[in-house]
């Protein structure tokens, strides 16, 4: 099949003296060429043609960090991520219930917590429900349950907190139905399973609502058994032999925090049941090296305000080093996450003597000391971020800045010292933390202020630019989510240049003749992969 794209203009950066073209022509899923209209319709005179309607053509986006079955369990459950505040949570949790009086478990999550006095709800506003409940917070970081949950558990007062976690108390010690970080675990795995049916299911519901927001690859940030959650490889394996998986995928592959060494041999035997797959790789490793500021989990330098302690490191900086660099030798990518400047620093640091050609990068990267910033560039890791959160919001003002303090909350998502510095980009959504949306990712790297469609675009300080030194332009932003993260997966896509698979993505209007606050309102019109149509809105 032979398709023109036509009638608005193409980004493509690397080939055209202005960064932009006419139109683009499509050969058997593969961009034939570049150029005018009127060049194109010579080289193929009968072809089909796709009306660009005067919006923007970009190369389909890569999303370097995302949880997709994960976040399709969950839309399929108690689904509270497109509600806000005790009050929705507790009709949406009621109604879930009643909907739903087979389930001997209320599970799910999304739940906010800026919406909580402290960032904390309590089990007692749980304990209405006739059957215990495991809800797991927004950034998949806590997990609110109630006196059942915890009474199946055996969670007392005298329960001690696991190394990698912490059970929230009462003022007499009683467990308060918060668990933070590995404390999770000592409910959610009593949760029901899913069925390798359940995480078929959520794997396809959720590649098409990504590919809805024009996503036709992504990096799963964590392939392994976390947070209660079960292994994803038997899944995305199934659906790459079966040819459900469609998108480009790498599957980063979780590293036990409760194991050390031992576990690589592990590794290298699940990177090879994935071997030869068209559209699945497990050719990246995940380490998570601290938690969130706002559960003081995230690894600091110097103590948090107010509340003291430095945060955790989950892998202890001595043996680190000697991990990665094994990783690094036996070909693994070396994915890590890390939020507070200690932990980033301990990431970098475990990267010296690695090999670039890994492609290893940081995700999240919200705390960096200034003199860690030339040290990606250096070293060759690159720096992968989620903009959407480098705004003014509850969660920020109220239970992050507080606790941060001077000079440090000004070292947050340095973006644009960080490109200033030579870093190279990719990015992710960590959807279901947040938004999937990339364009809504970019407004934020380009205004640090809410897209118009969040939860949170109301807040009283939504529209005042946080750090607005480190804004990003609209091309670097968008480079971040094509180029740079196809780049990170080792995909042929990301360009709209001949030779590429032609995985494009027809945008309803043309972002760059936007104001910049209107970039939200950019929406996906059509997806294709292969030159194959996968999502049109009617």
């Amino acid at each position: 099949m032979t398709l023109l794209f036509r009638g608005g203009r193409v980004y493509a950066p690397s080939g055209t003296p202005t960064g932009f073209a006419e139109a683009v022509l499509v050969r058997d899923g593969v961009i034939a060429a570049v150029g005018a209209e009127r060049d194109l319709v010579r080289l193929a005179p009968r072809h089909e043609t796709v009306d660009l309607d005067g919006g923007l053509l970009v190369p389909g986006f890569t999303d370097a960090h995302v949880h997709p079955v994960q976040a399709g369990l969950e839309r399929a459950r108690c689904d509270l991520a497109e509600v806000y505040g005790l009050d929705a949570y507790i009709s949406h949790i009621s109604a879930y219930a009643a909907e739903n009086p087979e389930k001997s478990w209320i599970d799910g999550g999304g739940w906010d917590m800026s919406a909580f006095p402290g960032g904390l709800p309590h089990r007692s506003q749980l304990d209405f429900l006739d059957r215990p409940a495991y809800l797991i917070q927004r950034d998949h970081h806590a997990a609110w349950v109630n006196a059942r949950a915890l009474e199946l558990a055996g969670i007392t007062k005298d329960t001690p907190d696991p190394a990698d976690g912490r059970i929230e108390r009462d003022p007499d010690g009683s467990p308060s139905g918060v668990l933070h970080e590995g404390a999770m675990d000592l409910v959610g795995l009593l949760t029901p399973r899913p069925s390798a049916q359940d995480a078929d299911d959520a794997l396809v519901e959720a590649q098409r609502h990504l590919f809805s927001l024009g996503i036709t690859g992504w990096q799963d940030a964590i392939v392994g058994s976390y947070a209660g959650s079960d292994d994803q490889l038997p899944t995305y394996v199934s659906a790459a032999r079966s040819g459900r998986l469609k998108a480009r995928v790498v599957g980063a592959l979780w590293w036990d925090r409760t194991r050390g060494a031992e576990q690589i041999e592990d590794l290298v035997a699940r990177r090879a049941s994935a071997e030869g797959l068209e559209r699945f790789a497990a050719t990246s490793v995940k380490i998570m090296q601290d938690g969130i500021t706002e559960n003081f989990t995230a690894a600091t330098l110097e103590p948090y305000c107010r509340c003291g302690g430095t945060g955790l490191s989950y892998i202890d900086p001595a043996k680190l080093n000697g991990h990665v660099a094994e990783l690094d030798r036996l070909g693994f990518q070396v994915h890590f996450h890390a939020i507070g400047e200690r932990a980033v620093r301990e990431a970098l640091d475990s990267f010296e003597g690695t090999d670039p050609a890994n492609r290893h990068h940081i995700a999240h990267l919200q705390i960096i000391e200034p003199s860690d910033v030339p040290r990606f560039a250096a070293l060759g890791v690159t720096a992968n971020l989620q903009p959407l959160w480098a705004t003014h919001h509850a969660q920020m003002d109220e239970l992050t800045l507080p606790f941060l303090g001077e000079p440090r909350s000004s070292w947050q998502y340095p973006f644009a010292d960080l490109l200033a510095a030579g870093a190279q980009f990719c990015a992710g959504s960590d959807w279901p933390v947040s938004d999937a949306d990339p364009l809504h990712g970019m407004h934020v790297a380009v205004n640090r202020t809410e897209p118009g469609s969040s939860v949170h675009a109301n807040y009283p300080t939504a529209q005042t630019p946080f750090l607005p030194g480190q804004r990003l332009s609209l091309a670097t932003a968008l480079d971040a989510y094509t180029s740079g993260s196809a780049w990170i997966n080792r995909s042929p896509a990301g360009a709209i240049e001949q030779g590429r698979p032609a995985d494009l993505v027809v945008l309803d209007r043309d972002p760059f003749e936007l104001p910049e606050r209107e970039i939200w309102t950019t929406a996906v019109r059509r997806t294709f992969i292969d030159g194959e149509l996968v999502h049109e809105v009617p």
